[in-house]
């Protein structure tokens, strides 16, 4: 392991067992076929975990709405971004020289990525506590109290109250396709609402900004189609 890794573990206030895991984490699909968007996938969900409790911890008096805005706005792009950028991501981020050129570097979809990856990859590392932990220390900065659920609501959290106060289940969200070169990516996503027998799809430059056009294509479907 290189000495930008060795010192990234430092910043991190964790050692891997597997460096396997640490070195893929930061790997772009434009790098290599073994890239960190599997681990993105699993550090998305121990993510909304543990900020989910963090939350249920200082926020006692929030409903469970307001909790959900709170937690949307924290764990959104830009504040991944902001955090990759102090933890040092663009120095570390393997990309492939295309991707490197166009300043895959200082993309924020591609940091934002990243340090969810390093979540998941800490999670197979040590376990769901050290994960945990983690996000911990990472938020330790920022600022969260109630008022963060006044800002205005994303699709994705637009659709799921919609549907929670429903009762239905919460949508599934697939990545169908790829377009474009590894270096300009676009991402289609598919919106799925079983209830409703409806789908959607959106196209994005990153996974979360798909599911985001997806979330959005959905909501003016069941505005269109449905009195419910």
């Amino acid at each position: 392991m290189n000495e930008a890794l060795t010192a990234l573990q430092v910043r991190l206030q964790h050692r891997f067992s597997d460096a396997h895991l640490l070195l893929r984490s930061v790997t772009h699909r434009s790098f290599s076929i073994d890239h960190n968007e599997r681990l993105e996938f699993l550090g998305d969900s121990v993510l909304n975990l543990a900020v989910a409790d963090l939350l249920f911890q200082r926020l006692s008096a929030l409903p469970e709405g307001d909790l959900s805005r709170v937690r949307a706005n924290l764990v959104k792009q830009d504040t991944l971004h902001r955090l990759a950028v102090e933890l040092g991501l663009p120095e570390v981020i393997r990309l492939g020289e295309g991707e490197a050129r166009s300043g895959g570097q200082k993309r924020p979809s591609i940091l934002a990525d990243a340090l969810e990856a390093i979540i998941g990859a800490v999670y197979l590392d040590a376990g769901f506590a050290a994960a945990q932990s983690l996000v911990q220390r990472l938020f330790q900065a920022v600022e969260i109290n109630p008022e963060m659920q006044a800002i205005g609501k994303d699709p994705k959290t637009e659709l799921q109250e919609w549907l929670q106060a429903r009762k239905m289940s919460l949508p599934l969200y697939r990545v169908v396709g790829t377009l474009g070169a590894a270096h300009k990516q676009t991402f289609d996503v598919e919106c799925e609402v079983i209830e409703l027998n409806f789908s959607e799809r959106g196209i994005g430059a990153s996974r979360r900004a798909g599911e985001q056009a997806a979330a959005s294509a959905m909501l003016q479907t069941i505005k269109a189609k449905t009195t419910i």
